[in-house]
């Protein structure tokens, strides 16, 4: 009884009081309700956001900074194993005259080369206990005053061959005024054979570099660059100016920085960065505005929403009368047996209700009539459809299987005329054919991949006769990794192609593959006609580049591959001489390498 006398007063409310009920509590209502919903959850939002963004800051931050300074080791470690420069500051020299003879012909480019390539390099220094050395430019005497040097206290109280230091020192102009240094400092001992005199490498890393990662960031942190002493090396706000002429200020955590959320993150895991850390304070101005700006925009947002939610109400309202007469009219018109659709908007209300049903009949009656011979066509269409697929799956078939019965037949005439080499030859083509087609995985063992290479350089050969040979030194514990598929082939296509033919003697090839610390180490070296150094820096230029021009497309996409599947795990070197041949290295941590047969890849 309630319900019905409730349906009765909801009957006798006017049409427009009902609509404008349902605007209010039906509309309004809930966009109020949406939009407390959307601010609280937009909020979130902007919060989630700003705490991603403050993250990829520093990574991105530390990241650069981590990239100067292992920049700087490499360029020390390729100095350290250089065993021209061992033996040429080993040597006693007889005068100046000497001393000077040999730095014009050896010494005077083999440090300041690597600069231009390493551009975070501000100088690099090799000191050497050697008296008879004339010191100047890039080499210096280990002395008195060296040994006093701050650099050289913190090398030695590290206790490590490698090691990062920030200390001050005179300016070479006065030396009344300090100014700040960040260096890489190595012990040169690679060689036993020349040990008569210390000898030290010391790099500067540009302070100038570092300072633009830090003032980039400054939208985000301020980032303070920290040794394991906890001192300020650079931060945004002093620049690298910061503390006295006896040392660094001291990083001192205050509650301001707690309420900030300050975020720490290592620079390194080597030992030479072991305490070194970024650490950044967030900036509360961009918060604040991004939730000025949702407030704003949500606003717009509320009051558009109920403009237009209005103007559609009173649209709705007016479309009574005129769905009326239009229900009229088609309903004449069956009665005349014209079924047409009433193409207007229906609306949700009763009147909507009987368009719809009206619609819903008229549609019926014409599928009845339509429904049997659209089967008929789609039946057709889909028989067409496999009839194709069919053929082209055989036409597919065909080719390949033509192309291998011809070199059958090829392989069968020779064999009865013994040509022994082509017929070698047919069945090293046939089998790499074969392989291509069929190597459906991304990933295949390191053996298939020689296997492969094997059978090209076969081919090459024979193109070639004598003109090169090649060698395999593959390590038995490195067959059973996966590589990406052709992954070294275009190095030792490359070597073919550019290193070998250009030499009048015999080439020589040599694949290398083998397991250690920790890595899988593959080698392709050839005796060919080498690099020109300013070719060999575009190269690596270009190998590391974005763009996909120039004329490295073979090796860039090589180590790209690399790059797509192991990330910046991956070592990717081209060491080149004129006239002295080149030598590609790829090196992969084991632990990111799958093993066929199950073995763990720490082993």
């Amino acid at each position: 009884m309630a319900r019905l006398k409730f349906r009765g007063k909801v009957n006798d409310i006017p049409l427009n009081y009902k609509f404008l009920l349902i605007y209010l509590v039906g509309v309004l209502l809930p966009i109020l309700v949406i939009i407390l919903l959307f601010m609280t959850r937009m909020s979130d939002f902007i919060m989630e956001r700003e705490e991603q963004n403050l993250q990829i800051s520093m990574e991105r931050a530390r990241k650069d900074i981590h990239d100067f300074i292992d920049g700087g080791v490499a360029v020390s470690h390729a100095l350290n194993t250089d065993k021209a420069l061992y033996e040429m500051l080993d040597r006693e020299y007889s005068g100046q005259l000497d001393f000077y003879a040999t730095f014009d012909e050896q010494l005077r480019n083999r440090v300041t080369s690597y600069i231009p390539v390493n551009n975070q390099i501000l100088r690099i220094g090799i000191y050497t206990a050697n008296p008879t050395i004339v010191p100047g430019g890039n080499y210096h005497i280990i002395d008195e005053q060296v040994k006093n040097s701050g650099w050289y206290r913190l090398w030695q109280a590290s206790g490590d061959k490698v090691s990062v230091a920030a200390y001050r020192a005179a300016q070479a102009s006065n030396w009344s005024n300090t100014e700040p240094y960040l260096s890489v400092i190595e012990r040169m001992d690679s060689y036993d054979s020349y040990d008569r005199y210390d000898k030290l490498l010391r790099i500067d890393i540009d302070l100038s570099k570092i300072y633009d990662v830090i003032k980039r960031e400054q939208d985000y942190l301020d980032l303070y660059l920290v040794n394991g002493e906890d001192e300020i090396i650079m931060s945004a706000a002093s620049g690298y100016q910061s503390g006295g002429a006896n040392g660094y200020t001291k990083f001192a955590w205050t509650e301001e920085m707690q309420e900030k959320g300050v975020k720490t993150v290592a620079i390194g895991s080597a030992r030479y960065v072991k305490g070194w850390r970024l650490v950044g304070i967030p900036q509360g101005v961009r918060v604040t505005n991004a939730m000025l700006d949702m407030r704003i925009f949500v606003g717009i947002l509320a009051a558009a929403a109920a403009f237009f939610t209005a103007v559609f109400i009173y649209v709705m309202l007016r479309s009574y009368h005129y769905r009326v007469k239009r229900l009229a009219r088609h309903m004449q018109k069956v009665s005349n047996e014209k079924f047409d659709l009433i193409r207007i908007d229906e609306g949700r209300d009763e009147i909507g209700g009987l368009i719809r049903h009206f619609n819903r009949m008229t549609a019926r009656i014409n599928t009845l009539i339509n429904d049997v011979y659209k089967l008929e066509i789609q039946k057709k269409s889909l028989e067409m459809e496999r009839v194709r697929a069919e053929l082209n799956f055989l036409q597919s078939q065909m080719n390949p299987h033509f192309l291998f019965n011809t070199l059958n037949a090829i392989l069968v005439v020779c064999t009865k005329n013994n040509y022994s080499d082509v017929t070698d030859i047919i069945k090293s083509l046939s089998k790499l054919l074969r392989r291509l087609l069929s190597w459906k995985e991304d990933l295949v063992t390191l053996q298939e991949e020689m296997m492969f290479i094997d059978m090209y350089l076969k081919i090459e050969k024979f193109r070639f006769r004598d003109k090169f040979e090649y060698r395999f030194d593959i390590a038995e514990e490195a067959l059973h990794y996966k590589i990406p598929k052709m992954s070294i082939q275009p190095l030792v296509e490359n070597a073919c192609k550019h290193g070998i033919q250009a030499v009048q003697g015999l080439g020589l090839i040599r694949i290398k593959a083998y397991v250690a610390d920790g890595r899988l180490r593959m080698v392709i070296s050839d005796n060919g006609k080498g690099i020109e150094p300013e070719q060999l820096r575009e190269m690596l230029v270009a190998v590391r580049s974005e763009s996909a021009s120039g004329s490295s497309i073979g090796i860039r996409n090589v180590y790209r591959r690399f790059e797509l599947y192991y990330r910046d795990q991956v070592r990717f070197d081209i060491i080149s001489k004129p006239h002295q041949g080149t030598k590609v290295s790829c090196e992969i941590p084991i632990k990111l390498l799958e093993c066929q047969d199950g073995l763990d890849r720490e082993a």
